[in-house]
This record gives structure tokens, C-alpha cells and sequence, in this order.
């Protein structure tokens, strides 16, 4: 096999084995690496790293680890740049000098100012050949929260809809209606264990009542945090949010007053809180996506209804859109969805169509 057909397959591996921890690597991207070394005649996986759950260890001292000396003379494959800074651990970049690593092949450069570079020059005085923006595309797709963080000061923000055949997104009256079918909702369980907050307004929570999870079997543990905009407080204690608020947190983006009457319940369910600046009665978005980033959150699933997701949209702050097409109509004083279905929105480029049972679900990323 052609050196770069065997780079692009080992990247490729890698980026898979990243996406194991995405969503549980807190502020730290998750990070994959492999350690590759000829033996008799044919290239061996040797050690696998993948950033640790909460952010550490790193994935190439793990990977180091586990190929012991057979790391010296081998190839690392790295889905990240390795980070150049220090703190109470050496580098990772140092790391694989001190290994003995002969060449690293990269994906994604890292925009972290302590890194962008620093990683690859430190490799490269040590004599380490390097090879940049192997599949970087692809592995920048997955770690986009983190980048998008880095770059942008703010979460990442994929807005999900679920439309029905005839373009509508629900009831006016509030009832439920379902769109589409199992195998797309299990879909977007699978969204929501890989971001790290998942948001609506206060229309959803008192329409629909939902608990927000992740209900996968063996994935329940990666529920993300669930945000509420709620300016004045209205979301009742005996919600489902409220109820489960010890089990996966729950916070809420309020610009109510400290000492207003719902606080102290919320607060003894174990709600916490969001102070948040507010525009023409409504939370300010992009100081909120500010804060979220601050406390080193790094993608937001937003599952909101009609007036959230116009709101994101209007303030463009939409960086991927997800939309799931059911083949059922829904008749009557019904929403209208903010976009349609078939049709790519204006700034975006389609990136996929995928079919799951009878629904279709449409990807789209932001030029």
C-alpha cells in the first residue's frame, strides 16, 4: 500500500477512536492517538491513546505507554496537534521526543495560542519528520466544539429539527405530535451524548415536559448538561427537568432578579443558574454561548422549538443544522418550520443525507 493510502488509514482510525470520549473530555477536545511500527514487513498498531474521561491524561502518553519501546523508531499518528505548553506533565510534543518517535503524521493544527505551531516545531527540531493535515477535514469536523471554542470564544452550536412532511415542526396548541420514528430518535440520543449541553426554551419544557437524556442503553452516563432559557422562571418544580436536576444537571439562563419567588425552589432541587444579560425580553444569545465557553463547555445541541431556533438563526450563531424529515403531516393550526426541508439555507453547504426507516436527515455546516 502507497505511503499516503496508509496514512490516510491509520488517520481515519484514529479519528474513530476519538469519537469514544467526545462529550466527557470536559474542557480538553477528545484526542486520539495511534503508535505505528513495522513489524516483519507490515505495519502494527502498537499503542492507543484516547484522551482520558474529564480530560487526563492525554491521548500520547497513554499511546506511549502502552507501545513501551517499541514507540522508539515507530510513526505516531496524532488527530490533534500535540500540545507545547507546560504544566504539571511535560508536553505531549516532548513526549514523543523523549519516546523516540522517527515521524508523526498530524490531522488538525491546534488554534490554542500556547500550541499553534509550537507542537510541530518542537517535533521538528528534535529532528522528528512531520507530516501535516492528513485527513485534517475530517478530523476538524469531530473536534469542532473545541475549535470553534478556541477560535470563536464561544460553544459550538448544532441546531436539530425534526419537521413533518409538510414542513411544520408541531402543534400551536401545544400538543404533542410525533414526527418521526424510532430509529432517528435514537439517532438524536446519539447527538446528545456527544455534546456537552443541550438546550430549549421555556415553551418546550412547558409544552412537552421532556427529561432531555441520553437513552441509549450503556450511554445513560453521557447525558449532557441541560439548559433552560427562562427568563422569568416559569419552569414548575414538579418538571421532569426538576426532578432529575441531582442525577443530570440542569441550569437555567435567567435574567430574573436574585431574590425572585421561584428561585429558592429551583435552587433546593438542585437547579443551578445562569445569570444572564437580556435584549428586548429575551436572553442574549452570544453572551450566553460566551459563558458556556468559560466554563469550558464546548458544544451546544439546541432542541428548542419555533422561537429558539429562529432566535439562533437570526443571530447566526447556527455552526452545523441537523434536520430530520418524517413522513407524517401535520394538519391544522400547526408551526411552521423556520427552513424547509430539501432545501440548503442560505450561508450553509450540505455535508450529508442519511435515511433512517422512512425519515431522511439532512446535515449542513456554515461557510
Amino acid at each position: 500500500m502507497a505511503a499516503d493510502a496508509l496514512d490516510r488509514r491509520f488517520m481515519a482510525a484514529a479519528i474513530r477512536l476519538a469519537r469514544w470520549h467526545e462529550g466527557r473530555t470536559g474542557s480538553n477536545p477528545s484526542v486520539a492517538t495511534l503508535i505505528v511500527r513495522e513489524i516483519d514487513g507490515a505495519p502494527v498498531i502498537v499503542g492507543r491513546g484516547i484522551t482520558a474521561v474529564g480530560g487526563r491524561p492525554h491521548a500520547e502518553p497513554q499511546a506511549l505507554a502502552e507501545a513501551g519501546d517499541l514507540a522508539r523508531g515507530a510513526t505516531a499518528y496524532v488527530t490533534l496537534e500535540p500540545c507545547a505548553h507546560h504544566g504539571r506533565t511535560p508536553p505531549c510534543a516532548e513526549a514523543l521526543v523523549s519516546a523516540g518517535i522517527k515521524r508523526v503524521v498530524a490531522a488538525a493544527s491546534d488554534p490554542d495560542d500556547r500550541v499553534s505551531g509550537r507542537g510541530y516545531q518542537i517535533l521538528r527540531n528534535a529532528g522528528i519528520e512531520v507530516d501535516e493535515n492528513v485527513l485534517a477535514e475530517d478530523a476538524a469536523r469531530d473536534l469542532t466544539g473545541y475549535l470553534t471554542r478556541r477560535v470563536k470564544n464561544r460553544a459550538h452550536v448544532t441546531l436539530k429539527l425534526a419537521l413533518s412532511r409538510n414542513g411544520k415542526i408541531g402543534r400551536r396548541d401545544g400538543g404533542q405530535v410525533r414526527i418521526t420514528g424510532e430509529i432517528s430518535n435514537r439517532e438524536v440520543h446519539a447527538l446528545r451524548a456527544r455534546s456537552d449541553v443541550i438546550l430549549i426554551g421555556i415553551g418546550t419544557a412547558l409544552n412537552d415536559d421532556p427529561s432531555l437524556t441520553c437513552r441509549i442503553e450503556g450511554l445513560e452516563d453521557r447525558s449532557p448538561i441541560r439548559v433552560v432559557l427562562d427568563t422569568e422562571l416559569k419552569l414548575p418544580t414538579a418538571s421532569a427537568l426538576v426532578r432529575t436536576a441531582r442525577e443530570v444537571p440542569v441550569w437555567i439562563a435567567a435574567a430574573a432578579a436574585p431574590d425572585h419567588p421561584a428561585r429558592a425552589g429551583l435552587v433546593a432541587a438542585g437547579v443551578e443558574f445562569i445569570a444572564c444579560e437580556s435584549h428586548d425580553g429575551r436572553i442574549a444569545l452570544p453572551e450566553l454561548l460566551e459563558d458556556l465557553a468559560a466554563r469550558g463547555l464546548s458544544s451546544v445541541l439546541v432542541e428548542g422549538g419555533e422561537q429558539v431556533a429562529q432566535a439562533f438563526l437570526a443571530e447566526n450563531l447556527v455552526d452545523r443544522l441537523i434536520l430530520l424529515t418524517g413522513e407524517t403531516d401535520i394538519e391544522g393550526d400547526a408551526v411552521d418550520a423556520p427552513l424547509m426541508s430539501g432545501v440548503t439555507p442560505s450561508g450553509f453547504r450540505k455535508v450529508s443525507s442519511m435515511v433512517f426507516g422512512t425519515d431522511r436527515m439532512d446535515e449542513f455546516e456554515r461557510l
